[in-house]
């Protein structure tokens, strides 16, 4: 069943017409593709984010809703994590790694500095947490 799901939101990321090659060295772009109702689970939503890396890219180190659980996987390239104060983490193309709620989310990083990156975070998440991410500082 999730890998039925996981390849329907890889091909609904096919279809984005955001490129990584667009994104500019050092920034990230972020960009919600799906975002249903849980029907079986009030209160709670399924959400998915594609997160593009150009080459040398990051994102500010962050935490999420407190009421989310998120599993990530790496569709394109490499990506460096941290979670919490565990070990810094390089994962490839096919990859995932999940974030529990409260995870303070350190280092998340294109681990290239000449290649782009892609990542598909999908979130459960309470359905009145529209904030999903909060940088450590603005």
């Amino acid at each position: 069943m999730f890998r039925a799901f996981l390849l329907g939101a890889l091909v609904a990321v096919s279809v984005v017409p955001a490129m990584a090659a667009d994104v500019v060295r050092g920034e990230a772009r972020v960009t919600t593709i799906f975002d249903h109702p849980l029907p079986s689970v009030p209160g709670k939503s399924l959400r998915g984010v594609l997160v593009e890396y150009g080459p040398g890219g990051s994102s500010p180190s962050h935490t999420h809703a407190a009421s989310a659980f998120i599993t990530a996987t790496v569709i394109e390239g490499a990506v460096r994590s941290r979670i919490n104060d565990g070990p810094e983490k390089v994962f490839h193309v096919g990859e995932s790694f999940v974030e529990m709620p409260g995870d303070h989310h350190g280092v998340s990083a294109n681990a290239s500095d000449v290649e782009p990156s892609k990542l598909l975070a999908v979130f459960v998440v309470d359905t009145a947490d529209r904030v999903l991410t909060t940088p450590d500082r603005p």
